[in-house]
């Protein structure tokens, strides 16, 4: 998939009324020019308001968030969890709707086009909707491996929701009830393989030390096999956490590629799955090991 960088001098309006949206949408961006237009573009046709949260670019990204017409706000980086949960406490949105993306995510028109319906009904019963997510890996649709559908919680009643307290793999929690939406949203995971295993050596070792804190945190998803598409996620995420070290990574690997027919992903899928089904896990288990040898060996 192209990435465009926008050269346009003039402020360019989004389509919605804003003096009658109900959505407000929070973007956390970082040295994301080459990502930030498609986002923003994606969502020009929401009825809502936009958010740039900057965390100290030195790109052109909040030259083109303002050309978007979009309002920023300043916050240094310390996680995603932290990063999310300071968006929803000191963004100034006054709409009843929240939604929370990333830069390299994009909406399909079709789910702006079911938001928009959604958000015009009188009544809304559920307080957070689940946004089912297509990966995109080097250009690809990335369709098997268990890695489509995934759902997760981006949409939500002004107050009703946060991130829970994770280092990696944060979700979005809400107190009330949440329902799937129809259409996708994309996910773009690699505009570059270089920068995509920096981030996961990084994600890597914040895998490691949530893995090594066995017990279940208070505000987090509850696992749950016959719960929504997230706690049924951290159900059998936990359930690999008590697999052999190093094994656990080939079985893993070898489930998605095989038992889950990620061989059909074609040669981009070939590198996804094993980069980011084998290679990251056999990573944070190579990391749980030195930590336990470091503990061994360290002088008492």
């Amino acid at each position: 998939m192209a990435h465009s960088v926008l050269t346009a001098t003039h402020p360019l309006q989004f389509e919605a009324n804003t003096s009658q949206c109900r959505l407000s949408v929070v973007i956390l961006a970082m040295n994301e020019e080459r990502n930030l237009p498609d986002c923003l573009e994606s969502v020009r046709k929401l009825n809502c308001q936009i958010f740039v949260v900057d965390s100290g670019s030195q790109d052109r990204t909040v030259e083109i968030a303002r050309e978007f017409g979009a309002e920023i706000r300043y916050h240094p980086f310390d996680n995603y969890s932290l990063q999310r949960n300071w968006a929803i406490a000191n963004v100034p949105f006054d709409t009843p709707w929240l939604l929370q993306l990333d830069a390299d995510e994009r909406l399909t028109p079709e789910l702006v086009n079911e938001i928009n319906a959604l958000l015009i009904q009188p009544e809304i019963t559920p307080d957070g909707f689940l946004l089912r997510k297509r990966t995109i890996f080097m250009g690809r649709w990335i369709r098997h491996g268990g890695h489509y559908p995934s759902y997760h919680l981006r949409l939500f009643r002004a107050g009703r929701g946060r991130c829970e307290d994770r280092l990696y793999d944060q979700h979005f929690i809400v107190d009330g009830s949440t329902e799937c939406l129809h259409n996708d949203y994309l996910d773009i995971v690699a505009s570059g393989l270089s920068s995509w295993s920096g981030r996961h050596i990084r994600w890597a070792t914040m895998e490691a030390r949530e893995m090594a804190v066995t017990e279940q945190k208070s505000g987090q998803v509850e696992p749950a096999f016959n719960g929504n598409p997230i706690q049924r996620k951290r159900w059998w995420r936990n359930s690999y956490g008590r697999w052999p070290l190093f094994a656990r990574a080939f079985f893993y690997w070898f489930y998605r590629f095989f038992l889950r027919f990620g061989f059909l992903d074609g040669k981009e899928g070939l590198i996804f799955h094993f980069l980011q089904g084998f290679w990251f896990r056999f990573l944070v288990d190579a990391m749980l090991c030195e930590s336990d040898s470091n503990k061994v060996n360290s002088p008492k």
